[in-house]
């Protein structure tokens, strides 16, 4: 094989940690290879170097790309010959135009002026290439993450793009938006453009990839090849974990009760457009010990309805009832709902879920800070106690509880949100997209902590774009589409087919 790119024995250290042990890496011409791992395997810090974010000189190893070794001082070498990472986190400007975020460090200039006319031009032709038929002039912060994604591939392609890098591309995205962007990889691929797809996804790797390459604890352990049949899921798991997952879901036998969470008449306005309702007088329930699960498409309403319940986060003119034990309680400010026995873990843990920047200790009682606090002062001895605790119950892999949690795997990371809504003792959690951007490994862990909540005779609720998550860790699934609930199913009799018919129903 004529390899366009070849990592050999790549080796990378931070602080006596070796992240990375002789890592060798190939990609062809035109290929969509795929690159896989638990949480911490070494993925991301694989493409660093590639990408130049890790400079020749802080790794072992060597990098050759279309057959010259290559030393990348930084990220623009690397892009100068035509290797573009786009990251999980998207790098676009919300307030700017989509030509202005797409030529940002390279516009099209006459004489030292920007020529504006071959911005518009060239930003329409981009475009067309990835399917968006939006004006350049329109705001980022005006089209949803499907088509924020687009434009960061049509940036990528403006910079004359030989070898793709995306981390984690479809993480935010619907099932119509994943499909059109690996059907536009495949584009790619006929027309010769490389691929590197990092993700947790294992049925959109096995769709589009040609070739599997497994990280585990920073090296290399096999390569699979998909051209010559479908790769098993099982397959590939094992490779990943270096253990047999008896089942993707952990079994468990409910143990159901009385109602718990009644919320009637639930309806909720845009913030900004006072005339569009977006939740429309819903009613919901769950019961004690009890495993709900919210369907529906991005923009159904699902996250809306979860956050202005919990303490009015989202919307105005709310109304509507929530009792919680049979008692009307008062949600109107997050203080009063945590106070009533409500908890949120919001879909967007690095943004609104955590402090990056802050140990473990810290996000772990950020929340209950009455709970570590004697006389209404912090007890500092306390506060470790507390997340030593959590830490070892929801067995957190940290060096220490001072450990900065940025520097946390993706599931280490959903483990401390759990942590801190958990130290606040509620009643019912609302768990929005819980496992999302984490390996199967850490799924199978956060599935695990998700039933133990139950059988403590909390009432759960998951809302997640993952079908067949729904179906196997719930013991109903509620279908929401266009502010309603539209369908619900007992888990156990329920199908995918069945859950995709009721959102696409039309009133």
């Amino acid at each position: 094989m004529n390899a366009l790119l070849e990592m050999r024995g790549i080796s990378k250290h931070f602080a006596g940690v070796k992240a990375l042990s002789d890592v060798s890496f190939t990609v062809a011409p035109g290929e969509v290879h795929a690159l896989v791992g638990e949480n911490g395997a070494g993925k991301s810090t694989l493409m660093k170097v590639l990408s130049g974010v890790y400079p020749h000189g802080s790794y072992d190893g060597a990098i050759v790309f279309d057959g010259e070794e290559r030393r990348f001082r930084d990220i623009s070498d690397s892009e100068a010959i035509g290797i573009i990472i786009i990251h999980q986190e998207l790098a676009l400007v919300p307030l700017m135009s989509i030509a202005e975020n797409i030529f940002l460090t390279h516009p099209p200039a006459r004489f030292g002026i920007i020529d504006r006319d071959a911005v518009r031009r060239r930003t329409r032709e981009l475009l067309a290439k990835v399917g968006l038929a939006e004006s350049p002039d329109t705001l980022v912060t005006d089209i949803g993450v499907g088509k924020q994604q687009l434009v960061e591939i049509a940036k990528a392609l403006s910079k004359r793009v030989r070898l793709l890098i995306l981390d984690e591309p479809t993480a935010s995205l619907s099932e119509k938006d994943s499909a059109a962007l690996l059907d536009l990889l495949a584009e790619f691929r006929a027309q010769g453009i490389s691929s590197i797809l990092i993700s947790h996804k294992l049925n959109e790797i096995a769709r589009i990839a040609d070739r599997i390459t497994v990280l585990r604890d920073g090296r290399t352990v096999d390569t699979l090849d998909c051209r010559d049949g479908a790769v098993e899921e099982d397959r590939i798991i094992r490779r990943m974990v270096d253990r047999d997952l008896e089942h993707r879901y952990p079994k468990r036998t409910p143990k159901i009760g009385e109602t718990i969470l009644k919320v009637s008449g639930w309806s909720v306005f845009h913030p900004l457009h006072a005339e569009r309702q977006v939740i429309k007088g819903v009613d919901f329930s769950v019961r004690r010990g009890e495993i709900v699960g919210i369907a529906g498409l991005m923009g159904a309403g699902r996250t809306e309805f979860a956050m202005s319940v919990f303490g009015r986060s989202w919307g105005r003119k709310i109304s509507g009832r929530v009792e919680i034990e049979g008692r009307e309680v008062d949600v109107s400010t997050v203080r009063r709902a945590i106070d009533a026995g409500l908890a949120y873990v919001t879909e967007d843990r690095k943004q609104l879920g955590l402090l990056l920047s802050e140990d473990v200790r810290k996000n772990i009682t950020l929340a209950n800070l009455d709970g570590i606090a004697a006389a209404r002062v912090l007890d500092d001895m306390r506060e470790l106690r507390v997340a030593s605790d959590y830490r070892n119950r929801m067995r957190i892999r940290c060096h220490s509880v001072y450990q900065e949690t940025g520097k946390l795997s993706g599931g280490n990371q959903q483990k401390v949100v759990l942590s801190k809504w958990l130290f606040t003792d509620p009643k019912v959690l609302i768990l929005d997209e819980p496992t999302r951007g984490i390996d199967v490994g850490a799924k199978y862990e956060i599935y695990c902590i998700i039933n133990e909540l139950a059988d403590a005779g909390k009432g759960v609720v998951v809302i997640s774009s993952e079908m067949p998550e729904l179906l196997g860790i719930c013991d109903r699934i509620c279908v929401m589409n266009e502010g309603a609930f539209v369908g619900a199913f007992p888990a156990a009799g329920a199908t995918q087919e069945m859950i995709m018919r009721a959102i696409m129903r039309k009133e």
